[in-house]
């Protein structure tokens, strides 16, 4: 891509060339305000060359925005907080709101750009992350505009000699710098196999001759209007052109209805398993903070299912500063401004950490499915969504459990009536209305359970008609699938490392000895 584009005469064909910058600006400022009234995000990434002056471009844009509805995010080799965070989180964390601009100063592509030792494989797999991070946006109603700022070998030299000279501003060379100045070629190759393999259809590169900042900077403001007034036209002729979305999926399953309700522990063996498993979980829990594993528990199921006191009891006997429960009720009014995966993103646990989530990310295939929260097209590509960002966050080595305990509709009446006897303050109105609807929730849970199981991130179907049956279930699947993840762990690591990990394992008994943690 760089490598067979001729930069020489660009400015030549810069439509955007004999304008002013200021009216350039002030037109930019003027869509803005278009996009805030139409609740339009827009995300503005500018990568390039160091010393091509993506600084210099960035503060032209800004520089007649509103600054009450923009937001400039400087991206920079991973830190501390990162590395121990999955691929996409610093992305999805700084998206833009509804109506908000959002100016990446790199991106989400800057340390794969800047290390020439990753393999082809590493960079497929990164950019298949960014694709689908940034296709989620797109099809969100996001417009995404992407720059590349490319100087030569011969201006980016001059352009350090000069920083390097100035004691006020040589501390904005790096050893980036020097080490793609010294190796060109080589990062010029790189650079363009990346742009190649992420110049998506609904997100493209734009190549910018950076060898005349200011001639650059009326390019980049340019063709960002021209992209935004796209990006609002298809906002508009989507809810004019609005058509009844016609779906694929016809597959009928039943794997709620065909769950054993009739299961049942006593008393005496649940609080006798209850309690061995429960100090079991206390080991692994410490098992998977030493070797830094993400831990991800998703709770789904039918109203007064015992979600909550499934949590509490798995998590009884568990250091709590090693787990947060996040519940998920209605989105706030920030969550409802972004994508619906962006306060999940919030919430994800780094390495070590383990989160649970009380309800999640399912509500859009749930309750705003079923509710009408969410149009059909928003939640029928909301399965791939969710796959996607499921195995991003297994690869980076979570342990992802997902448990849905279902109750059947007789046993959900038994407990809405003891609710409202005991517990008036836990049953609402907005209960019984989801009751009504309960034919809805079944088969919108059958589908999700059938589209969203994965190897990485199973379904777990809970038969909740008895608690302490379900309770002990929840325990025990949650000990397996721990043990099976750092028996995992052991196959990767070395001889050194694995002579470390064997002593935080449990024993062959199940339980682990305290005195054997650190």
């Amino acid at each position: 891509m760089l490598i067979n584009t001729d930069f020489s005469h660009i400015e030549q064909a810069n439509p955007y060339v004999a304008m002013k910058r200021s009216y350039l600006a002030e037109h930019l400022a003027m869509l803005q305000r278009q996009c805030m009234h139409l609740n339009i995000p827009a995300l503005i990434i500018v990568e390039g060359w160091e010393s091509s002056g993506k600084g210099y471009v960035i503060n032209e844009l800004a520089r007649e925005l509103d600054t009450r509805a923009f937001s400039v995010h400087v991206f920079e080799r991973d830190g501390e907080e990162e590395e121990k965070r999955s691929f996409s989180w610093r992305f999805w964390t700084r998206i833009p709101a509804k109506g908000d601009f959002a100016i990446f100063d790199r991106s989400s592509y800057y340390d794969m750009m800047n290390d020439l030792s990753l393999s082809k494989s590493d960079i497929k797999k990164n950019i298949r992350r960014i694709r689908d991070a940034e296709k989620m946006l797109y099809d969100d109603g996001t417009v995404i505009l992407k720059f590349f700022l490319n100087i030569t070998q011969k201006t980016q030299k001059t352009r350090i000699s000069e920083l390097t000279g100035d004691d006020n501003r040589k501390f904005l060379i790096t050893k980036n710098d020097t080490d793609q100045n010294k190796h060109y070629k080589k990062y010029q190759k790189h650079f363009s196999d990346i742009l190649n393999q992420s110049g998506f259809a609904f997100a493209p590169w734009h190549l910018v001759s950076a060898e005349d900042r200011k001639a650059a900077s009326k390019y980049i403001l340019g063709t960002s209007i021209r992209l935004l007034q796209e990006g609002v036209d298809r906002h508009l002729s989507k809810q004019k052109t609005a058509k009844t979305f016609i779906r694929e999926y016809q597959r009928e399953t039943t794997y709620l209805q065909d769950l054993k309700t009739n299961l049942v522990l006593g008393e005496e063996a649940y609080t006798k398993k209850s309690k061995a498993l429960q100090q079991e979980a206390q080991e692994l829990a410490y098992a998977l903070y030493t070797n830094k594993v993400p831990t991800i528990l998703v709770f789904e199921g039918m109203d007064a299912a015992g979600k909550g006191g499934a949590i509490k009891r798995l998590t009884k006997s568990m250091d709590p500063r090693g787990y947060t429960v996040n519940p998920t009720s209605a989105p706030s009014d920030a969550a409802k401004d972004h994508h619906y995966l962006w306060r999940f993103y919030n919430n994800f646990p780094k390495q070590g950490v383990m989160s649970v989530f009380d309800r999640s990310w399912y509500g859009r295939v749930l309750v705003e499915r079923v509710e009408g929260f969410a149009d059909p097209a928003e939640w029928e590509r909301a399965y791939g969504e969710i796959t996607a960002m499921e195995q991003e966050l297994a690869d980076f080595g979570a342990l992802i459990l997902k448990f849905f305990i279902y109750i059947d509709k007789d046993e959900q009446y038994k407990r809405f009536l003891a609710r409202q006897e005991d517990k008036p303050y836990k049953l609402t109105d907005e209960d019984w209305r989801n009751r009504d609807k309960w034919d809805a929730y079944i088969e919108a849970g059958n589908e999700m359970i059938d589209r969203t199981s994965t190897a990485t991130a199973p379904w777990i179907l809970v038969e909740g008609n008895n608690k302490p049956y379900a309770r002990v279930k929840v325990l025990a699947e949650f000990n397996q699938r721990a043990r099976a993840k750092l028996q995992e762990l052991q196959k990767k690591i070395d001889g050194q490392a694995l002579a470390q990990i064997k002593t935080v394992l449990p024993h062959p008994t199940g339980i682990a000895r305290r005195q054997d943690l650190p």
